[in-house]
């Protein structure tokens, strides 16, 4: 033997190729059924183009972005003031891509096809896959169509720009550009949830605008054109849209204090701001704002569910590669008994979030037209945030131990879901905002309350487990004087058997009688990887794999 060979200490055995580029939308087939049987079917062409970039050349681009984070330019070299926010290129490159596919504005462009925010529902749960951070600005630019439609005026001028497919980050007066984007600033240090204690102060001047004075604790995504931001106007609380140049193309003065450091998102900008100020128009009417930004809630509190299941999806697809490449032991984990139950209780986890999801799209689709899906849109939304982002960190730090050490370390993409999982449950109302949201519905909207039990009775009798939790559930709710203070069980129970409705109504027969048995007949321990011997783990594991 040469002395050579003997230090050849660095053959790399038993380690898994790099996932290979796939198409998102293509090898995902609960995604394929879940937009078909809600309508947003007629977009496949379109899914499929995004889905080919989000599993290939935009996962770099995730990558980069994250590993480059924004950067705060408050001075030009001269010392002029410009509270700019330099991002890499990668960044730009994940925006330009998810405006083109419509992540922003493709529901406000096909509004008049049935299934139009059921299809955009899709493309942010494809482009979010690659990276998160883009979803915060086109979440709200997204969103903000319904509030801003409020102001006929400020609707007519910024509409088109805000639904554009062309993605413009040129730091210019809108007027100058041919995309917009818009954020909000809503929370302050004193209150953050609780809006109403909110100090910042419109004054009104003598043309009809106002003058903005005070600051904001949470700024999102300041590289945007405008926001919407909730003041104290003289009549209360009110909405007013605060764009980043004056009418005259002056800088408006909203000065970035400085850039969050946040837990995760690293590829998108959060700040604290002041207004010393700041130009704005009233949105809607004075001391009407909160019922102004309620247009925007059901909206972003469905995409904050959209973006939580699309990383559970993206971890357990980044589980099952890892787990069918490596041995352990004499065998793939993938054949493993134990390890087959984890990977099967995780893609079945990714579906049941993944159905509510695309139903609450279809109901907000329908919304316009059908009081009871509207009725159904508002109960059903906060379910299933509450429910769907509580689900994501345990379920994402499962599948990350699924690829053991190296899931710890950040060449994988397993720490950057981690990082991102427990965000969509604090943004849009965290877990308990959610749950009295739902009591308030129960107790006071009886047409939400009667939408919700004419879903969960649709599928009665379909499972004997199911139609138990269902009666146990309805009796459950006689006991008023314990609501609040049960509401985070209640709220639970309704998004298991809302998710266990849909699946007995539309999903394989054998995958819907597992989640019964384990979500509420109670077949299932506390972790991951307690599914009963009779679940359909084959299944379960084979929709779920990406296969090239």
């Amino acid at each position: 033997m040469s002395l050579t060979s003997q230090f050849l200490t660095h053959e790399v055995q038993n380690q898994p190729q790099v996932l290979k580029e796939y198409n998102v939308w293509e090898t995902d087939i609960a995604l394929r059924e879940a937009v078909e049987r809600n309508g947003g079917g007629w977009a496949y062409e379109h899914l499929s183009e995004y889905g080919s970039l989000a599993g290939g050349e935009l996962v770099q681009a995730g990558y980069e972005a994250n590993e480059n984070r924004p950067r705060l330019r408050s001075f030009d070299r001269y010392g002029r003031r410009i509270d700019e926010v330099e991002f890499h290129p990668a960044y730009h490159r994940l925006m330009a891509e998810a405006m083109r596919h419509g992540m922003n504005g493709f529901a406000w462009r096909n509004a008049n096809r049935t299934g139009a925010h059921v299809a955009r529902a899709a493309v942010m749960y494809i482009g979010s896959q690659a990276d998160a951070g883009v979803g915060c600005p086109m979440s709200m630019t997204h969103a903000a169509i319904p509030a801003l439609r409020r102001a006929p005026a400020l609707a007519e001028k910024w509409i088109p720009k805000l639904i554009s497919t062309e993605y413009d980050p040129r730091s210019l007066p809108m007027e100058q550009k041919t995309g917009c984007t818009i954020g909000m600033g809503m929370t302050e240090k004193q209150g953050g949830s609780d809006v109403r204690s909110n100090t910042t102060r419109a004054i009104r001047q003598p043309d009809g605008t106002y003058e903005l004075v005070g600051h904001k604790w949470f700024f999102s995504a300041p590289m945007c054109d405008t926001h919407l931001v909730l003041a104290q106007a003289e009549g209360g609380l009110s909405c007013f849209l605060v764009p980043r140049f004056r009418p005259d193309g002056s800088r408006n003065a909203v000065e970035i204090q400085r850039l969050k450091d946040k837990l995760g998102d690293w590829s998108n900008a959060s700040s604290e701001i002041e207004f010393q100020g700041a130009s704005g128009e009233l949105v809607g009417e004075e001391g009407r704002g909160i019922v102004t930004i309620l247009d925007m809630v059901a909206l972003t509190r469905l995409d904050c569910m959209i973006g939580s299941a699309s990383q559970m999806r993206q971890a357990t697809v980044q589980a099952l590669h890892h787990t069918r490449q490596r041995k352990a032991f004499g065998a793939y984990l993938v054949d493993q008994p134990l390890m087959r139950n984890v990977l099967a209780d995780l893609a079945l986890e990714s579906e049941a979030a993944l159905a509510l999801t695309m139903r609450v799209a279809r109901a907000i689709d329908a919304a316009g037209h059908d009081q009871r899906e509207a009725a159904f849109a508002r109960i059903a939304t906060a379910i299933g945030k509450y429910w769907i982002c509580k689900r994501a960190p345990p379920h994402i730090n499962e599948a990350q131990e699924c690829l053991g050490g190296i899931g710890y370390v950040e060449e994988t993409m397993m720490p950057r879901l981690y990082r991102q999982a427990p965000l969509n449950s604090i943004w849009e109302g965290s877990g308990n905002v959610q749950c009295l949201d739902v009591l308030r519905a129960l107790r006071k909207e009886p047409t939400s309350r009667d939408a919700l039990f004419d879903e969960l009775a649709a599928a009665g009798g379909l499972d004997p487990a199911y139609d138990a939790e269902l009666k146990a559930f309805t009796s459950s709710l006689g006991d008023v004087e314990t609501l609040e203070y049960r509401s985070r069980s209640i709220v639970e129970r309704a998004a298991l058997l809302l998710q266990a409705s849909i699946l007995l109504k539309s999903a394989d027969p054998a995958i819907a009688a597992s989640f019964c048995r384990s979500r509420l007949g109670k077949e299932h321990g506390l972790a991951f990887g307690t599914l009963g011997p009779d679940a359909p783990v084959a299944l379960l594991i084979e929709r779920a794999t990406v296969t090239i």
